[in-house]
């Protein structure tokens, strides 16, 4: 989920990027949203942050900025 810094932590999100369920061990993740919100700005916590990398989230982020430059 993308919350806006300044809601309370179980506020309304802006959207649903994906879920991790750690007793099934599913992951989903809907990496071009996830990927747009990182660009834009968006900070994830130490948690997501984990899971992204694991995911190679970050490694496609750096592939699509070194696209644009």
């Amino acid at each position: 989920m993308i919350i806006p810094l300044r809601s309370r932590r179980e506020g309304r999100d802006l959207r649903k990027v994906g879920f991790y369920d750690p007793i099934n061990n599913q992951t989903y993740l809907n990496v071009p949203a996830i990927l747009y919100f990182l660009e834009k700005g968006a900070q994830p916590t130490a948690t997501v942050h984990d899971i992204l990398k694991k995911a190679g989230v970050f490694t496609e982020l750096t592939l699509n900025q070194t696209k644009f430059t």
